[in-house]
Formats: structure tokens, sequence, C-alpha cells
């Protein structure tokens, strides 16, 4: 067993073939706020994979619907394995029959502050998974603002979460960036143009 947590991530996937980040060289980051990357995965499905850095991984959840700047839409996200850090900027095609098969586009990103507290005192980001409860501050490109993900029991299962948006000054009940804005803030490419 390793101590990075990416096992996982790992024994699904084969990186020689799919080109995705190995993660065997461990990268962590120095100063400055951590990372959020929302990427944009034309798999099975289309979705949205949303990916927090707490310490020295990605926490990752699934988005069917990908995130919204509604409050009033709650989005399910069901909690998928650690990734790399150096998933972050990933971007491409993974190749047919490996596992997640399908392109993939960085839709967003930007660094995040943690708002997670309990009982009025504030809490790591670590404790609030934990907990099944945090919130952030996003500081991207299309996401910005304070934004909520809760651990629900639906289905009995403790995989799945809710992803909903603060209601705060950076909340748009009209604007649909996910439906609307396709490409990706790195290249500039749609999964298609991958």
């Amino acid at each position: 067993m390793t101590k990075d947590g990416l096992d996982e991530y790992r024994k699904k996937r084969d990186t020689t073939r799919s080109g995705e980040p190995s993660g065997a060289k461990r990268r962590t980051r120095k100063r400055g706020s951590p990372r959020f990357v929302v990427q944009r995965h034309d798999a099975r499905t289309v979705h949205y994979d949303f990916r927090l850095q707490v310490d020295d991984v990605l926490k990752s959840w699934a988005v069917p619907k990908g995130p919204s700047l509604d409050p009033r839409e709650k989005r399910l996200a069901t909690q998928t394995e650690d990734h790399p850090l150096d998933y972050a900027d990933f971007e491409g095609r993974i190749e047919p029959g490996e596992y997640g098969a399908g392109t993939v586009i960085v839709w967003d990103t930007g660094e995040y502050e943690n708002l997670t507290e309990h009982r009025g005192e504030p809490i790591s980001m670590a404790q609030g998974l934990e907990r099944g409860h945090v919130k952030v501050r996003l500081d991207g490109q299309k996401l910005q603002g304070a934004f909520a993900l809760t651990r629900t029991t639906f289905r009995g299962r403790d995989d799945q979460w809710l992803l909903v948006k603060i209601d705060d000054e950076h909340a748009d009940r009209r604007r649909k960036p996910e439906r609307t804005d396709l490409r990706s803030v790195l290249s500039g490419r749609t999964n298609e143009e991958l």
C-alpha cells in the first residue's frame, strides 16, 4: 500500500496507454491557495469532474449536469477516486478500452478558499469531508463565489453528494455556462475538437 492515496486511481488505469498523468512524481503546492479544476469529460456520457486540491491529491466528484450558478439547483455529485495533482492540467483523448475512454478538457480552473466550519469554528477540508460537508469560495474563470458540497444518503450510498451554489453576489439564475460555454480555459478547444 502506498502512502499517497492514489492506489485506486492507479488500479483503474494504465497511464502508459491512457495518456493520463501517473502521479508518480510527487507534486505539492508550496504557496498560494489550493487549486480547483472542473474537467468536461465526454466518455460514455458527458459529465463534469469537479476536483478540489486537499493536501497532495485532488478529491474528485463526477457531476452529470455540471456545476450550476443557480442556488435553487442541487446537482448530484458522485465521489470518485482521488486523482494526482498534475491531473489538474490534463486535457486529451483517453484511448478506447481504457477506463474513462473519451475526451477531457479543462472547463474551468483556479484557486479556492476553504470556508468550512463546524459549530462556528473553521475546520480543515479533510475534516469537513470526513463530516460530509464542505463550503468553498471558488476563484475561477467561469465559476466564482461560494459553493457547498454535502454528502447524502441517496440510495444508501455514501459516495453521493450534492453540489449547490451559495446565494451570493456571483449567483446567477439565468446564465448557464455548463450548457453554453463548452470550451477549455486552457486550450480554447471543445471535447469534439480534441
